[in-house]
């Protein structure tokens, strides 16, 4: 069998392909020091990864970069996860880094990620679950430990910006196996006998490790099914935990959680100063309005002469009366006349007055008017009625 003479490009692309079929090569873990590593203007992050005997060749392109919670630096150890191929042009194979973690935290980082899926398909993140935070708290509880500096500016910036609130210091453990069930007890017992109407919980900054306690599943679901609104503030601004989603607000910083809590009392001041003037000076231009009005009073002839006010009205009266009885003498004088164009049209209309010029009326003994003679026959008796009198007849 003859042998197949490739092109160096047909050559890269067979092996090309080979590797992008095997399945293990698209998704694996590599652990490793850090070297050379640099960042182009594209934002792409290209790197070697090499342990004693031998290195790899990395790329972490920027859309991936972005997620990075930590910024690399070389002699770093670190796990990546992505998948190996060749680049076709170069000849060389290299890992496509998908994922960058510190080395020792792979673990609780791919913990991490999966609660955080769990969760979020549960709809624990959804903001619609998210509670308003009252305007003006007058009792917060702080949940976190007694000693740390966290309380310590919580307390601090929260008594400096709104000292009208009762604060409530629940001191629990915030690092070790002993803190998630902590957090997760102080929470329900302010709950429970309602202690504060805000909640407050988290600690300094630190490693994943120390940070874990607020990526318990259980501290996440007890902040979830708090019915007084909760606000997590844990570690620095670049520290996220899953209780971060969960809480119905995400503070930077512990001081930032104390402030994002309260309303600051001397922008409150000045607000009401400012209300104050305000509210004096529609005051005074309503009183100058009605002072003026007043004024205007002051000078109508009916309160500098009452009685000439009278006399007018007097006056008005008189003339009112009078077209009040011109009218209702016409109107009567128009009832009398129609009445006796209608008495009149009444009276020619009378049968008495036909009677009265020699006519009379036959009727029979039931009262029916006799119209015509084939109506009655001989012997019939029938009632006439003249002008004044009736009389009875016989048909003859």
């Amino acid at each position: 069998m003859d042998n197949k003479i490739f092109d160096v490009t047909e050559l890269n692309e067979h092996i090309k392909d080979l590797l992008d079929s095997d399945d293990m090569l698209s998704r694996v873990y590599v652990r490793g020091e850090l070297s050379n590593y640099k960042l182009y203007p594209s934002g792409h992050h290209y790197f070697t990864m090499k342990d004693a005997d031998g290195s790899l060749r990395c790329v972490m392109f920027k859309g991936s970069a972005a997620k990075l919670r930590f910024k690399p630096e070389n002699g770093m150890k670190v796990i990546a996860f992505g998948r190996v191929a060749v680049f076709p042009r170069d000849g060389a194979y290299q890992l496509y880094v998908n994922e960058l973690t510190p080395d020792g935290v792979g673990d609780l980082y791919v913990a991490f990620e999966q609660l955080k899926e769990k969760l979020l398909k549960e709809g624990l993140f959804d903001e619609r679950h998210k509670k308003p935070l009252p305007h003006f708290p007058k009792r917060i509880a702080v949940i976190t430990s007694s000693a740390g500096a966290a309380v310590r500016d919580i307390i601090r910036v929260l008594g400096a910006r709104w000292p009208l609130a009762k604060i409530i210091v629940l001191p629990v453990r915030v690092q070790g196996a002993e803190a998630p069930p902590e957090i997760v007890g102080a929470i329900k017992y302010a709950n429970r006998f309602q202690l504060a109407d805000l909640i407050i919980t988290g600690r300094g900054g630190g490693s994943i490790e120390d940070l874990w306690a607020f990526n318990d599943e259980r501290v996440a679901r007890a902040i979830f099914d708090s019915a007084i609104p909760v606000i997590s503030a844990v570690g620095h601004e670049p520290d996220v935990t899953i209780a971060d989603f969960v809480a119905d607000l995400r503070a930077a910083t512990p001081s930032n959680a104390a402030e994002l809590a309260v309303p600051d009392i001397n922008d409150m001041r000045e607000t009401l100063l400012n209300l104050e003037l305000r509210t004096g000076q529609a005051l005074r231009r309503e009183l100058k309005t009605l002072r003026q009005r007043l004024d205007g009073y002051k000078q109508k002839r009916v309160l500098i002469s009452p009685k000439n006010y009278i006399d007018d009205k007097r006056m008005l009266l008189d003339y009112t009366q009078g077209r009040l009885n011109a009218a209702s003498q016409k109107k009567l004088t128009t009832a009398r006349e129609r009445y006796i164009r209608l008495a009149a049209s009444l009276d020619a209309m009378s049968p008495l007055k036909v009677l009265g010029r020699g006519y009379a009326i036959a009727r029979t003994p039931d009262g029916h008017v006799v119209k015509k003679a084939s109506e009655v026959k001989s012997g019939d008796r029938i009632k006439v009625r003249l002008q004044k009198d009736e009389i009875t007849a016989t048909v003859d």
